[in-house]
């Protein structure tokens, strides 16, 4: 179960489900007389501790929600017998009732002026943010920007306060697997408490919190409350923002997730510059490159995104990106999954140029394409003309009858699948009545006989291009039907 850190009434059942047990004295045994050297020292830990605790602050925030009112009649107001007999004496709709929610998170102090970053969860809707520091000074904070996209949030102090410590900014790149860190925050609202652990993995991607992941996962005890505390390096630098936790319980289980700062700082920046995230945006459908893909490809062990779609008048087509080309790398970068190319693109920013490592037709290109900004969805939807649904492994080519039965527009053509026999490969594979087949084996496909001729002599694995219910993908068909 994923969880954010923000702490609710969480911190009261904690209270009391709290125990604590004696030590059993006649199971310690006795040290050996030799005691190696800690890979770390304790006093290194503490002056490192001791420093990141007076940047780190408590965020209390309050919201007003709406609740539905209870019914007087509880569960019975709906049930037919109980009507019977007493009408309706409430409306089926109870009234709402607004109610005042407090929320407790954590905040990082990144300038003499006041700016504090945090989640976009711990303050989101809130109509008053209240900031504690560890000296006990105490403020008012206004939200200069928020990007629910990454969960994070940017605050300045409505008062100036005296002795503000800003954490240094460090370079989440250079961290290694193993790596001791310490996390920062106030859990459970019981005030800045200091956890120490390790770095447990990089470049945590598809984990489902937010759009935009490329987290730091760590075993340092992070729990509710922490969200929007501090991640920092034995240097004291500040090397994530500790975001959220995977718990069954709701506490500390040993895997939480940080936003690096190297993913931070562009979005800081722009949301205090422009109180919004200009993004960087490509216009293309893309897709993991799967087992069976790389095989049907030809890539063997390569790593890479496949274009699926390139809309019509986007950054990628100008640059001369197409719909089958293997995108290796940016600037540089490889490109291992479509998380990882999007924040890449992302982080990139609107305008800026970027070298594209495509593979096409079994050979490497270089594109120089030039960034757009990420416009709004509705907008994308629109550009990239795609219907709310559509169809097509008995096949048919494509009528207007056809057409209309799947929700799909006259301009997309293909071949439709009809019927997909169970417990066949193309089943297993995953294809389903409804999908359009628009390529097979890298040929446009408009008819049947189309369709044949692209797969003629090519018996296995076939590389076939699908619209199904509003998107594009690839799929790998493993024989004809």
């Amino acid at each position: 179960m994923l969880s954010g850190l923000g702490a609710g009434l969480f911190f009261t059942q904690q209270q009391n489900n709290q125990t604590i047990t004696d030590v059993n004295r006649s199971q310690i045994q006795t040290l050996p007389a030799k005691i190696t050297q800690p890979i770390v020292q304790t006093s290194r830990l503490s002056d490192v501790a001791e420093n990141v605790v007076q940047s780190v602050v408590n965020i209390s925030s309050e919201k007003l929600i709406q609740r539905k009112q209870a019914s007087p009649f509880g569960p019975f107001q709906n049930d037919p017998f109980f009507r019977h007999f007493f009408g309706n004496p409430v409306p089926q709709q109870s009234p709402s009732l607004k109610q005042k929610e407090q929320s407790l998170g954590s905040g990082v102090i990144i300038s003499d002026e006041g700016i504090i970053l945090t989640n976009n969860h711990v303050i989101e809707r809130a109509e008053s943010i209240r900031i504690s520091l560890a000296d006990g000074q105490e403020a008012d904070a206004e939200v200069l920007g928020a990007d629910p996209d990454s969960d994070l949030a940017v605050l300045k102090l409505k008062t100036k306060l005296s002795h503000l410590k800003p954490l240094t900014l460090g370079d989440s790149g250079q961290l290694r697997l193993g790596e001791v860190v310490l996390a920062v925050g106030n859990p459970f609202g019981v005030g800045q408490t200091v956890t120490m652990g390790i770095v447990s993995a990089k470049g945590r991607a598809n984990v489902g919190i937010v759009e935009y992941e490329d987290f730091i996962q760590t075993d340092a005890a992070i729990n509710p409350g922490n969200s929007g505390g501090a991640l920092v390096n034995l240097k004291g630098e500040l090397i994530g923002i500790n975001t959220a936790i995977i718990s069954r319980s709701g506490g500390y289980q040993g895997i939480g997730f940080a936003i690096p700062t190297n993913m931070v700082k562009p979005i800081m920046e722009s949301l205090i510059q422009k109180g919004k995230v200009v993004r960087g945006w490509l216009g293309i459908g893309i897709q993991d490159l799967s087992e069976d893909l790389q095989q049907a490809f030809s890539l063997q062990d390569q790593k890479g995104v496949i274009v699926t779609q390139v809309m019509e008048e986007s950054p990628a087509k100008k640059g001369g990106l197409r719909q089958g080309d293997i995108i290796l790398a940016v600037n540089g970068k490889p490109t291992t999954s479509t998380a990882k190319l999007r924040n890449l693109i992302a982080n990139a920013g609107a305008g800026k140029k970027v070298t594209l490592k495509v593979k096409r037709n079994k050979q490497v290109k270089t594109l120089q394409v030039q960034l757009g900004e990420k416009p709004d969805p509705k907008v994308v939807a629109q550009k990239s003309k795609m219907p709310s649904s559509f169809g097509g492994l008995h096949v048919a080519n494509s009528t207007k009858q056809l057409r209309k039965r799947f929700g799909v527009t006259d301009d997309q053509q293909g071949v439709f699948i009809l019927q997909v026999e169970s417990g066949s490969s193309a089943a297993r594979a995953g294809f389903r009545p409804g999908d359009l087949i628009q390529t097979a084996n890298g040929q446009k496909v408009t008819s049947i006989d189309q369709l044949k001729n692209a797969v003629k002599g090519k018996k296995k694995m076939i590389p076939v291009l699908i619209r199904r219910q509003g998107g594009v993908l690839y799929m790998v068909l493993p024989q004809l039907p």
